[in-house]
C-alpha cells in the first residue's frame, strides 16, 4: 500500500474511533463549513498591527506594507507556502540598498517574520487552524 493510499482496515478503524467519540463523518464535514471565510489581509492586517507592542508594529510595519500592496485582497487562508517564498524573494530584489545590506537576505527574512507574527495571530484568534499556517512550513 503506497503513502496516499488508505485501506479498509485504516477506514474502519477511523469509523470506529469516530463512533466511539459520538462523531459522525458527515459531523466533521459540517464542521469544516461552518467556519466563516477568513478575512482578507487588507482586513486583518490593521487588527493584528493594533494589538502587538509598538516595536513590533516598528519592526514588520513595512512588510506588513508589502504584504497588504500584493495580497491586499486576498484572504488569509489563500496563500501557499511556496507564495510566502515567492513573496520573500520578491522583497529581496525590490529591497532598498544601503551600505550594510546583504543581498537582501535579511529583507525576505523578514518578510517571512511577520508572516509568522501575522498567521500567529489568525491561529489564537481561531481563523484558521494551527496546522494550516503557511508561513510556518517556510524555512
Amino acid at each position: 500500500m503506497s503513502d496516499t493510499t488508505v485501506g479498509r482496515a485504516e477506514l474502519d478503524a477511523a469509523r470506529l474511533l469516530l463512533a466511539r467519540m459520538g462523531i459522525s463523518p458527515a459531523d466533521l464535514v459540517e464542521a469544516v463549513s461552518d467556519r466563516p471565510p477568513a478575512p482578507t489581509f487588507a482586513e486583518y492586517v490593521p487588527v493584528v498591527a493594533a494589538a502587538v507592542s509598538d516595536g513590533t508594529r516598528r519592526a514588520y510595519g513595512s512588510y506588513w506594507k508589502r504584504v497588504l500592496e500584493q495580497w491586499g485582497q486576498r484572504r488569509l487562508d489563500e496563500p501557499t507556502p511556496s507564495e510566502i517564498e515567492q513573496l520573500a524573494e520578491y522583497a529581496k530584489t525590490h529591497v532598498v540598498a544601503r551600505r550594510n545590506a546583504r543581498g537582501g537576505r535579511s529583507a525576505a527574512e523578514h518578510l517571512i517574520a511577520a508572516l509568522r507574527c501575522l498567521y500567529k495571530r489568525a491561529v489564537a484568534d481561531g481563523i484558521i487552524a494551527a496546522g494550516d499556517n503557511p508561513a510556518l512550513k517556510v524555512t
